[in-house]
């Protein structure tokens, strides 16, 4: 069969990638000599599996230390007992209505179910411990039937990158093995190479090599959105025959490639707290041997024998009797070695700490403070927390912002979401959506803005309280959405602005209504705090009326008033 000249293009830029990425072979084989055993067939690929690969390590600090970091990553960024993010509309007014509101918590609930169904837990915990070793991880997202989506975390030796010119991984090279029965399977018979076909025959469970490359697909027709036209292509290529086995494509891509810290030089790879604390724990590693050694030495001491006082075998066990000439020093001694024990702890214990700091262990395990109260250790833990912050600021945007628009795009294609209202369905059933981000972490780092808005108000308070005025500075409805917001307070335990007006309108009418009522009880009981007054000037005038004459009084009030002088 032919060479095909795709095949042969892709085999030609991945030996490039080779030999960029071989100067960071030799760092990554010792990293994971030290850190992480179970992965330590970077450069040694023929390693048998099962084999035990701790052997040179006299010291686990760094082993601990990274599994430490890691699992706090997880607990911080994707903690599957609490909310992790949160989807928001750009658009404010989209963002207070609530039947779109509703509709997007609804959406978001199927994204926190599907991740918990999901293999999501455990292989990204595999891309933490990657990633803080080796400073470079990769997790590839694909979409599932069963579980909406499916991950796999892939092996750093496995892994070649390239980025675009704005410093984001745009193309990863997958060279790997897989059991020619399971490359039949997965491309078919009709379109794997013959070497394939052949291995099969041999042995259906001998192993092939496969090249996968996702990558910008330059050549591609927008209009048409088939699998050979999409913004990434995707091809399986066998290596030795040179054959495309696959071709398709993604409309994202679907690795995910973080790096805990980059530079501008070093094109594709990262570097990690591994990378700090290897001359470290390469230093502690060899005094912890030395160390035991000298114990060792100490314990069971090489002994001293006259060359010539001896004739019986010499008796080393627990109560064994060796007898020597009596009146003479040919006898057993030990050597004494002059070890200095404590000043040697002491430098392992420097070393441990120094490895514990580049691993943020102080950061993430407070030592405990005598008679501290309860909301100084929140606040330690939070400030400790925010600390790691700068930190962690990769990780958003090379992890969690793909990670989810990933997610939300396979969701999407799948139909998984509920049915959106009807003036949602012509934005895309999308209606231009952002992440936030409510981790432990995320939450933490925005308590800070909360305790400063609640600092100045106890320094308005007081201003305020001389001057009414002073309160026009303050925007109350303006700090109540940030407070919500740094909070990440849920959307369904907050109203939105149109709930929050049709509540000031009825409160407003119902204080008119108040005012109303209170003014006519005013009224009332003027009037009838005023009576007795009037009906005295009315007596008055009447009397001064009738002491005239009478000339001028009606007939009938002359009545009324004989009738009163006569009671």
């Amino acid at each position: 069969m032919a060479v095909d000249p795709r095949a042969a293009l892709i085999m030609r830029r991945l030996s490039r990638l080779q030999t960029q990425r071989s100067t960071w072979e030799s760092h990554w084989q010792e990293l994971a000599d030290y850190m992480r055993p179970r992965k330590a067939d970077i450069v040694l690929k023929t390693q048998t599996p099962g084999k035990k690969r701790t052997e040179q390590i006299f010291d686990g600090t760094a082993i601990r230390a990274a599994e430490m970091l890691s699992a706090s990553l997880h607990g911080m960024l994707t903690n599957m007992s609490t909310k992790w993010f949160s989807l928001r509309y750009r658009d404010s007014e989209l963002q207070s209505d609530d039947e779109a509101r509703e509709w997007l918590l609804s959406a978001e609930e199927a994204m926190y179910t599907a991740f918990n169904r999901s293999n999501f837990q455990e292989q990204v915990q595999e891309l933490y411990d990657d990633l803080v070793v080796f400073g470079t991880a990769t997790m590839m997202v694909e979409p599932d039937s069963e579980t909406n989506f499916r991950f796999s975390t892939r092996h750093i030796a496995e892994i070649y990158l390239a980025e675009d010119q704005f410093g984001r991984v745009n193309t990863v090279y997958r060279k790997f093995r897989m059991f020619a029965r399971a490359a039949i399977d997965q491309f078919g018979a009709k379109n794997v190479s013959s070497r394939i076909l052949q291995t099969e025959k041999r042995d259906p469970h001998e192993q092939v090599d496969i090249v996968h490359v996702v990558m910008p697909r330059s050549d591609r027709d927008p209009i048409k959105m088939n699998s050979v036209n999409m913004p990434f292509a995707s091809l399986y290529i066998d290596p030795e025959e040179q054959q495309v086995l696959s071709e398709s494509g993604y409309t994202e891509l679907p690795f995910l490639c973080p790096r805990w810290l980059k530079s501008s030089t070093e094109l594709g790879y990262g570097r990690s707290c591994g990378m700090t604390a290897l001359a470290d724990t390469k230093v502690l590693n060899r005094m912890s041997e030395v160390n035991l050694r000298a114990a060792q030495k100490m314990t069971d001491p090489p002994l001293m024998v006259p060359d010539d006082g001896f004739m019986l075998p010499i008796r080393v066990v627990p109560g064994g009797l060796n007898f020597y000439r009596s009146g003479t020093r040919d006898r057993l001694e030990p050597l004494n070695i002059g070890s200095n024990t404590p000043v040697a702890l002491n430098m392992e214990e420097q070393r441990r700490q120094a490895v514990r700091s580049a691993f943020y262990v102080d950061h993430l395990q407070l030592a405990p403070v005598p008679n501290e109260t309860a909301t100084a250790v929140i606040q330690r833990t939070e400030t400790s927390m925010r600390m790691l912050g700068p930190s962690l600021g990769r990780l958003q945007s090379e992890l969690l912002q793909p990670l989810l628009t990933r997610c939300w795009s396979i969701m999407s294609k799948q139909e998984a979401f509920p049915t959106p209202p009807e003036f949602l369905q012509g934005n895309g059933s999308s209606g231009d959506i952002e992440i936030e981000y409510v981790s432990p972490l995320a939450r933490a780092q925005k308590k800070g803005d909360a305790q400063s808005m609640v600092q100045l108000l106890e320094f308005m308070g007081p201003l305020m309280s001389i001057d009414p005025a002073i309160a026009d500075y303050l925007d109350m409805d303006g700090m109540a959405q940030h407070l919500i917001r740094a909070l990440a307070i849920p959307a369904t335990v907050v109203n939105g602005e149109q709930e929050v007006l049709n509540k000031r309108d009825e409160r407003a009418a119902q204080q008119a209504q108040q005012a109303e009522m209170a003014e006519a009880m005013q009224v009332a009981q003027a009037a009838g705090k005023a009576a007795p007054a009037i009906k005295a000037v009315d007596e008055a005038t009447m009397q001064e009326m009738a002491g005239a004459g009478g000339e001028d009084l009606p007939p009938e009030v002359m009545a009324a008033v004989a009738a009163e002088e006569a009671a």
